[in-house]
């Protein structure tokens, strides 16, 4: 229905924010994490979604379009509703929650406030490996992209992803400036020995 509004930002408050369009302002539920993004006053883009239930309609907000992925999967998850999803949302960013679900972090997941041990296991089990995100913001750096290259680089030879990953971190951050082919040899030998 609505894709996204943009307006003036007039209003904050922990889970809500409210935007000014034409006359016209909206209340909208937002997680921390966008709020943190929105200033008082500022122009801003708010990706949205329209929840609509017997009783009554509310509108969610979003930063980017990859945290709306995030709650719209959530949402699908069995015992995840609509205000649960914002919530989680409001205590991991989502590049750390895709990050948490690769890795099978069930650990991290449990200190997200609303999240317990069961909904944490069925959240990645249901959502592992399915997601895939669009905004740049969570792409981050050329660094970045050159690790994710290489990572599938390791993946396509055969190697472990979980294992991989944790060798290429562990290389990076104890080297400094090597270029791709290094660290790429470096890699493999931790993984071989």
């Amino acid at each position: 229905m609505y894709n996204s509004l943009t307006g003036k930002i007039t209003e904050k408050s922990i889970s809500r924010l409210c935007l000014m369009i034409g006359g016209i302002e909206w209340d909208i539920q937002a997680s921390l994490y966008t709020l943190d993004q929105c200033h008082l006053g500022e122009e801003k883009k708010i990706y949205t979604y329209l929840q609509h239930k017997e009783d009554g309609m509310t509108l969610f907000g979003f930063a980017t379009k990859d945290e709306r992925i995030l709650f719209l999967d959530l949402i699908k998850v069995n015992g995840v509703g609509a205000k649960a999803a914002q919530k989680i949302l409001s205590g991991i960013k989502p590049s750390d929650f895709i990050r948490c679900l690769d890795e099978e972090d069930i650990n991290r997941l449990e200190k997200v406030p609303g999240l317990g041990k069961k909904t944490a296991q069925k959240i990645i089990l249901a959502l592992k490996g399915k997601l895939k995100l669009e905004d740049d913001e969570i792409k981050e750096s050329s660094s970045d992209s050159v690790d994710k290259e290489i990572l599938d680089s390791l993946v396509a030879m055969g190697f472990d992803k979980k294992k991989a990953k944790i060798a290429l971190t562990e290389v990076t951050s104890t080297s400094e400036k090597l270029d791709e082919g290094e660290i790429l040899r470096q890699v493999i030998i931790k993984l071989t020995i």
